[in-house]
């Protein structure tokens, strides 16, 4: 069994080294530039700990739905260059699939167990990893959103890359007051109790005691090479009727800048947004 599983894994990593690398498709999108000031048409903006983005089709006084996403794990580099910085202001996948219209992007951050800083891997502090006063920063940015922003309520999708993938699961279905804020959940690259990782609770028993709270709101799963598929063997059986969308991005990268280029993957990907966002 696990001379088959480390074939598995070697042809997927092989298959994807032979996709293309995302630098060899233009960039057909530019995150804007972190300002500073209030929050404000066209602006992308650090508030406290996270950041915000108001498109440019903004009304004050009119509703809009919102992307909120949570980034990768800090640190991180490979030999294909990708990088993730770990920081709200690092992430990409929000604007590329709004691309910077129809909806308010809100970056979250990861916290310390103190709740004053920013957790560049994981959350809280090892060993005990304690999502809390993330969960909390997490609930009160999204009513402040909502209430001071005109952000939609019932048309809140949590997105997220690597470290933010997991997190869908992990923090966004960690207990009913958080699991009740999201329409729609987004992970790209990695999924909550496919591998278990250094934070308490990562095991499979306790991702499928989240998955419960997940209900029948839609879920779309992608990654670089085969990654969506391992998941996808992994949520099926479990899931048979579930609204659930596997897909591969085209790429080779662990880098979520590939929702800044045009592909099938991301039309796919702006497809699915709609629908989860236009039927509530």
């Amino acid at each position: 069994m696990k001379t088959a599983v480390f074939f598995w894994l070697l042809s997927a990593s092989l298959f994807a080294q032979e996709l293309p690398d995302i630098r060899s498709i233009p960039p057909d999108l530019e995150v804007p530039a972190l300002s500073a000031g209030t929050p404000a048409v066209g602006k992308r903006v650090k508030v406290g700990l996270h950041v915000l983005y108001l498109p440019t089709d903004w009304k004050p006084g009119a509703k809009m739905p919102v992307i909120v996403e949570f980034a990768g794990n800090g640190r991180y580099t490979n030999k294909f260059g990708d990088v993730s910085t770990g920081l709200p202001e690092g992430s990409n996948l929000g604007y590329g699939l709004s691309a910077g219209r129809g909806f308010i992007w809100l970056c979250s951050p990861y916290l310390n167990e103190k709740g004053d800083a920013i957790a560049i891997t994981w959350w809280g502090n090892p060993p005990t990893y304690d999502p809390q006063p993330t969960l909390k920063y997490l609930r009160e940015t999204v009513k402040s959103v909502c209430q001071d922003y005109g952000g939609d309520e019932s048309k809140i999708v949590l997105c997220g890359f690597s470290r933010g993938a997991i997190a869908c699961n992990y923090l966004g279905l960690y207990d009913d007051e958080t699991a009740s804020l999201w329409c729609g959940f987004l992970s790209y690259s990695h999924y909550d109790g496919v591998k278990t990782w250094p934070y308490p609770h990562s095991d499979r028993e306790s991702a499928l005691a989240r998955l419960k709270r997940l209900g029948n709101r839609p879920q779309f799963i992608c990654g670089e090479g085969s990654n969506a598929q391992e998941t996808e063997a992994y949520l099926r059986p479990l899931l048979p009727k579930a609204d659930l969308t596997f897909l591969s991005t085209g790429f080779r990268n662990h880098n979520d800048a590939w929702t800044l280029r045009p592909s099938p993957a991301r039309e796919k990907a702006r497809e699915w947004l709609r629908r989860v966002t236009s039927s509530r």
